[in-house]
């Protein structure tokens, strides 16, 4: 995809001038021009996984910004007129369509990208497991799911770019080997859980409780900004009082709130698991955070 950089008129004058002193001394250039570097692929992502993904598989060769605020999650951001123009302006997206964020889809529809990769093109999205009836988007909480996505991100720059298709298939087989090794980790820490209730604050878990037999149970559904139902904490207390749960959970980015109310009533311990839906913090990244809620997972299910 390389594109040779445009000259400002100043810096074209410039160099004729020098290459007309040259001419008239006599004296030879003293060493070759270096070579232009090569031009980023400039991705936008929709959210932090995605993001995670463009820049694992890109490395340096591309430039990768994401549609979610600093400090927003990834529900039901709303876009600006100037983000609705990029959209048509970048060589790729990577996006996940089916309602996460709403006004992505609809703009995508009326600016189309020169190239998009849709996560739900890749991953085969899973029904909640809750009433809300609307597909689980979380996929990004399984590695595996993830790796398969950095594959098809690799083969999407490959026709972007394809020169450097060697580099993105690279990048998206270490991405996938790390990945593994992660999943490895998980399945053999969590073992033990097989069967253990995780009561959480948010329905944001299913498909990492679905791979290693854990049961979620959430306080609210898929979208966070919904308040719980009396069904749902109904739910949640006849699982708390029925099995042997000593901790429910709530979200780093949300707080305790309803979570931590319950706790107190019932005289459980609270914990915190990331659903990596904003941007971590500094020195953070989606493996160091699902290595972190390893670590609460294990302290806090009743697992054994």
């Amino acid at each position: 995809m390389s594109r040779p950089p445009r000259l400002a008129p100043v810096v074209v004058a410039l160099l004729a001038g020098l290459g007309l002193a040259a001419c008239s001394t006599g004296t030879p250039p003293t060493a070759a021009p270096a070579a232009p570097p090569e031009e980023q692929v400039e991705v936008l992502a929709s959210f932090y996984p995605l993001q995670y993904v463009a820049e694992q598989v890109g490395g340096d060769a591309v430039a990768v910004s994401n549609l979610t605020p600093p400090g927003a999650d990834g529900h039901d951001v709303e876009l600006t007129p100037s983000q609705v123009a990029r959209l048509g302006e970048v060589d790729l997206v990577v996006h996940l369509s089916g309602g996460l964020q709403p006004a992505t889809d609809d703009a995508l529809e009326v600016v189309p990208p020169a190239a998009l990769v849709d996560a739900a093109d890749v991953v085969d999205l899973a029904p909640t497991r809750g009433s809300d009836g609307a597909a689980d988007p979380h996929f990004w909480l399984d590695p595996l799911l993830l790796a398969d996505l950095g594959d098809r991100v690799a083969a999407t720059l490959g026709q972007v770019d394809p020169d450097r298709t060697r580099d993105w298939d690279w990048r998206a087989a270490d991405l996938r080997a790390r990945l593994e090794t992660l999943d490895v980790e998980l399945t053999e820490a969590l073992a033990p859980c097989d069967g253990a209730a995780l009561v959480v604050s948010h329905e944001a878990f299913g498909y990492l409780a679905d791979r290693h037999g854990i049961e979620q149970v959430g306080l609210t559904g898929i979208d966070p900004e919904v308040p719980p139902t009396p069904a749902r904490l109904r739910r949640a207390v006849e699982v708390v009082e029925g099995r042997d749960v000593g901790t429910v959970f709530f979200e780093r980015s949300a707080g305790p709130r309803v979570t931590e109310a319950l706790a107190d009533d019932l005289g459980l311990a609270t914990g915190v698991l990331d659903p990596l839906e904003q941007h971590p913090g500094a020195g953070e990244d989606y493996e160091s955070v699902m290595r972190a809620n390893l670590v609460a997972l294990t302290d806090g299910l009743s697992c054994g």
